[in-house]
């Protein structure tokens, strides 16, 4: 092979630079009229499928992690699948929470047909009203007072008949005989018929004291059997009268709570519960007595501690799944340990706290209960309690409601609440860094996570996809109720899409990008009075979100007009190239051009990396660095050492460079300064290069393109100016229309490469060259000139060592 074996590259035409679709090839006239279709399952199988079998499998360890980079619109696309599934599937149940009359620390729960809960609460809370008045009332009815009042004459009779033995036993043996109040007797003595006080008896006569004192002993041993009779009247006449306030609080209880308790005893536990609400309604029937009004306002309404006595009669409804249709799906954006898991909240009452089973709340995880539960995994890590207590639950299959009390706390009185059983699916939207952080560092994610739905940022640009693309945008433009696209403006949205992948055979999946640029050029639109969007309004909105964040970007290209930054569009130098890189400023890239220098000479320091020398470079960069030193070798070592000093830099560079992207143009840089021969300024070079020579893809090239391109057209385009870009990254190229005419008119160039060779054979305008059999490359070419200049080097670097 002779040094005539390097083609010469051609430049690409314009319909090489960006995909372009015809609007003619759309089948609607706008996107009103794009009928409404879930296209996601097209777009997203993998996420699709993980999602499916998720719906499938009712175990708490099949749970899914959504991963997905942001703007991905990851949370839309699980809720446009859980929601649908979701409306078909069946309802779940309500949940209450109600008092337990045994342990009232430890309050019960129980589950009821979906809306039955709101029934039930309505109902028991009348019928205890009722109760609350009718209980009072029926005490002060005509039949309740005479069957109180025989029943007091009845025992008023025994008790007087009592105290009438009591009295004669007393004066036949000359005492007399008192009761105060207290229930407290006294027996006095009656001498010469009249009754002898505590004073009086000290003044009798010591005999008569004794006489009287023993005399008085045997009689109150007589009548304390009759006393005890007495008593023990008393309490039959109490308990008589409870039994009969509580007789008639049944009566009331089963006029009142009787339907309440037909229509809901086939709930589960309910008939249980139902029995000892009653029974405790009778064993504190005195409860619903009418209180004193003298007394209202210094006596507790309750027991201690701010209870209402009657609000353990009330029930909590949980949750209420009364208005669900389907299965809930539940997306809780603020998931602190209260908000997720539910908590037991506090009154105050004359400055202490209290609490009871009303005051349980339900979290997001309760609320998803038989559904679906979607959490951000960034929100949910910065809650350490909600994560370790969403986990607790899903191994645990319930929820317990518990106080996170801290160590150093005082621990308040609290409650118990019996657990909840869980049926609930739990979808976490996260990026791919945290799922792998999670799978790495968390054994437990593995295990209750077992689906990942993996949404891929990008689908192919067929005919197929592009239909699908479009219903995208129907759907877009009619739940943001934006103006119709025509069909030019929905062609420039799917080539926009591309442009967002920065791939002429894909669109973008970053459906959220899409829709502001749609937002805003419907606002434009608006705003000019139109009632279509067309491309010109979107074309609009696109170049005024550049133009909102191109600040940056508009002051580096200020300096190069000054020369400020030293950059060279047109002219030639030995060992200096025009490079290209992106920088990256918020959500915007910017291409900037970069002068590489390289000088050489004589010495055994070989090819310095001054950015990373100065620890600029990152080591990426320095990789690349390698590799040119690599080729060197693989090139001009075969016969001869290389010795030589030198360096390579970014000039004017002064943060830090990392990546391969410019190894292409340092190697050129290189090459010229080995060679002497100078390179063409008016072309940039991008392209990562490999130890064979091989010109490889880089990113970001549109953005280095047009960097390129803007610094050129400011200094004014002479026809000769251009960028030499890797083969491969032809199909990335979505440049903007303003590049693809200057093409078009031969104002600008674009040439693709695949080697080294053709890029130096378009730099320098020699052909390197192929290396012959006898070893050497041929006369006049440039790779000949470079073995030349490192012999050279070589024995002037020997003949100093030897002179020394």
């Amino acid at each position: 092979m002779n040094q005539t074996s390097t083609p010469k590259v051609k430049s690409l035409s314009g319909d090489k630079l960006r995909a372009h679709l015809d609007p003619a090839r759309i089948p609607f006239a706008t996107s009103a009229d794009i009928p409404a279709r879930n296209v996601h399952s097209r777009f997203q199988p993998r996420a699709i499928h993980a999602l499916a079998l998720a719906l499938e499998i009712k175990s708490n360890e099949h749970n899914v992690y959504v991963s997905g980079e942001p703007n991905m619109g990851r949370t839309y696309f699980a809720m446009s699948f859980l929601k649908p599934a979701a409306a078909r599937a069946e309802t779940p149940c309500d949940w209450v929470y109600l008092y337990n009359f045994e342990d009232n620390d430890r309050p019960i729960v129980l589950r009821m047909p979906a809306g039955q809960g709101r029934k039930f609460k309505q109902a028991q809370h009348k019928a205890m009203a009722h109760i609350r008045q009718e209980i009072p009332a029926r005490f002060e009815k005509d039949a309740f007072q005479k069957k109180h009042e025989r029943m007091l004459k009845k025992y008023n009779s025994k008790r007087e008949e009592l105290f009438n033995r009591m009295d004669a036993t007393a004066e036949k043996e000359s005492f007399s005989l008192s009761l105060d109040e207290e229930g407290v007797l006294t027996l006095s003595p009656i001498v010469d018929g009249q009754v002898v006080s505590d004073k009086d008896f000290e003044t009798l006569g010591a005999p008569l004291r004794k006489k009287l004192k023993a005399k008085g002993e045997e009689l109150l041993a007589s009548v304390s059997s009759i006393l005890r009779r007495i008593n023990q009247n008393e309490a039959d006449m109490r308990q008589s009268e409870v039994d009969l306030q509580r007789e008639a609080a049944r009566a009331v209880l089963d006029e009142s709570f009787g339907k309440v308790v037909d229509k809901f005893k086939g709930a589960g536990g309910l008939p249980e519960y139902f029995q000892a609400l009653q029974d405790e309604v009778l064993d504190n029937v005195e409860q619903f007595l009418p209180r004193d009004s003298s007394l209202a306002g210094l006596l507790p309404d309750g027991p201690p501690g701010g209870e209402d006595f009657f609000t353990r009669f009330e029930v909590n409804l949980f949750v209420d799944n009364g208005k669900t249709r389907g299965a809930p799906v539940v997306v809780e954006d603020h998931p602190t340990a209260f908000n997720l898991l539910g908590s037991i909240e506090r009154e105050a009452e004359m400055g202490a706290l209290y609490t009871d089973f009303t005051l349980i709340k339900a979290g997001a995880l309760h609320r998803a209960n038989g559904g679906f539960l979607v959490l951000n995994i960034e929100d949910l890590l910065s809650n350490p309690n909600s994560w370790e207590g969403l986990l607790r639950a899903l191994r645990s299959g319930q929820s317990r409601i518990e106080d996170p009390v801290d160590p150093d706390q005082v621990r308040a009185r609290t409650l118990q609440p019996a657990p909840v059983d869980l049926q609930v699916k739990v979808v976490l939207i996260g990026s791919e860094e945290h799922y792998e952080i999670l799978l790495y560092n968390d054994d437990r994610f593995d295990k209750f996570f077992k689906l990942k739905a993996h949404m891929q940022h990008a689908a192919t640009r067929n005919a197929e996809n592009i239909r699908y693309y479009l219903h995208v945008i129907g759907q877009i433009a009619a739940e943001s109720g934006l103006l119709p696209f025509t069909r030019e403006a929905m062609a420039g949205l799917v080539d926009f899409g591309s442009r967002l992948v920065e791939d002429q055979k894909r669109l973008s999946l970053y459906i959220p990008l899409l829709r502001e640029r749609m937002i805003e050029a419907s606002a434009l639109a608006r705003m000019a009075g139109r009632g279509e969007v067309g491309q010109t309004e979107l074309a609009a909105a696109v170049a005024a979100k550049d133009y909102r964040v191109n600040l940056y970007e508009e002051e580096f290209m200020t300096d190069y007009d000054r020369q400020v930054i030293k950059v060279e569009t047109s002219g030639r130098a030995v060992g200096l190239a025009n490079g290209l890189s992106v920088t990256q400023f918020g959500d915007y890239e910017i291409g900037l051009p970069h002068q590489i220098s390289c000088t050489v000479g004589v010495g055994h320091g070989g090819i310095l990396d001054l950015e990373r020398e100065a620890q600029l470079g990152g080591p990426i960069h320095t990789k690349g660095m390698m590799i040119i030193k690599s080729y060197l070798v693989r090139l001009f070592a075969q016969d001869k050492p290389i010795v030589l000093t030198g360096s390579l830099c970014f000039e004017q560079s002064y943060a830090g460079i990392e990546g391969d992207s410019a190894s292409g143009a340092e190697l050129a840089s290189l090459l010229s300064a080995l060679s002497g021969a100078p390179i063409n300024l008016s072309y940039a070079f991008t392209g990562a290069v490999s130890q064979s020579g091989a010109v490889m893809a880089v990113g970001g090239v549109n953005r280095k393109i047009e960097g390129f391109f803007e610094v050129c057209r400011r200094r004014r385009l002479t026809g000769h100016q251009g960028v030499i870009l890797p083969a491969d990254n032809v199909v990335n190229l979505m440049l903007k229309g303003e590049i693809v005419q200057a093409v078009d008119e031969g104002r600008f160039h674009i040439f693709p490469v695949k080697t080294i060779e053709e890029a130096m054979l378009l730099l320098t305008g020699m052909r390197c060259g192929t290396r012959a059999r006898n070893g050497q490359y041929p006369t006049g070419s440039l790779y000949r000139q470079v073995d030349v200049r490192l012999a050279e080097l070589t024995r002037l670097a020997v003949r100093g060592d030897c002179e020394k």
